[in-house]
């Protein structure tokens, strides 16, 4: 599977970042990719205005979607990005969605889960939390499990996902700047890879706010590409058999004395 990752930085105008959204889906189908990832909240960004993914969100068949949506009907190209969707009867909370595009439609749909309420930051101030393990897909033969930035940070997500049988997790993200932040990402990126012999792509914004540094991971905790702090199209080849290889290897997913990861419905004192 030939993956291509879209980095750049969310502007205010959501027309603006609709364009550029195109504008890579269109390259990424020219050099041939199977899927195109990009980066977590690509609607709008205001660092000034925090507000504004209240005032910013969509509906799932709201006018930036659709427009993404129909530019991959007449291809084979899979899209993967994250914006944030009205909750219904919540005028101030909305749900900050992973939305996979394919052949013209909604393929998944995946409320993140774990909310970054961390590091002097509360996103649980205007997103609600999801409440179910995102689905698996299959794309270009691949078996696909869906993360989100702060997800990275939950081995369980991903020990379960893989457990379900994703060869690949995605993950879209908005990774924040600040001490030690780059590390953490290059660190949690290879580790979730390693711990479940498992690709990872992750896509992250950059600009004034975010570090960027999207990178693809292989099953044996190898990063194969990687982008730096600017804008960027970068693409990678997986390899099915290097997934078969680091399993045969090292059976970290057989040798395991742990039951399968479940989802806490409720939190505890």
């Amino acid at each position: 599977m030939k993956v291509a990752l879209g980095q750049f930085a969310v502007e205010i105008e959501s027309e603006k970042n609709l364009l550029t959204c195109l504008d890579l889906m269109q390259k990424s189908q020219q050099a041939g990719a199977d899927l195109l990832v990009l980066p977590e909240g690509i609607c709008s960004r205001n660092i000034a205005d925090p507000e504004l993914v209240l005032k910013a969100a969509q509906a799932i068949d709201g006018p930036f979607i659709t427009r993404l949506a129909e530019a991959t009907v007449h291809n084979a190209l899979t899209v993967v990005f994250c914006m944030h969707v009205p909750v219904p009867d919540k005028h101030n909370k909305v749900w900050n969605v992973q939305v996979v595009l394919a052949g013209g439609k909604v393929a998944a749909a995946y409320k993140k889960l774990h909310l970054y309420d961390a590091f002097a930051t509360r996103e649980s101030d205007y997103v609600e939390p999801g409440s179910d393990v995102p689905p698996l897909l299959t794309i270009a033969g691949f078996k696909v499990g869906l993360m989100t930035c702060y997800d990275l940070r939950f081995p369980e997500l991903a020990r379960r996902l893989c457990s379900d049988g994703a060869e690949v997790l995605l993950c879209p993200s908005a990774w924040l700047k600040g001490p030690l932040k780059e590390h953490h990402w290059h660190v949690l990126n290879t580790a979730r890879a390693l711990e479940n012999t498992a690709y990872v792509v992750s896509a992250g914004e950059c600009g004034p706010r975010n570090i960027g540094m999207s990178m693809v991971v292989d099953p044996l905790g190898v990063v194969v590409a990687q982008a730096a702090e600017n804008p960027a199209l970068l693409f990678c080849e997986l390899d099915k058999a290097r997934v078969e290889h680091a399993r045969r290897v090292l059976p970290v997913l057989q040798n395991r004395r742990f039951i399968r990861p479940e989802l806490q419905t409720k939190k505890t004192a």
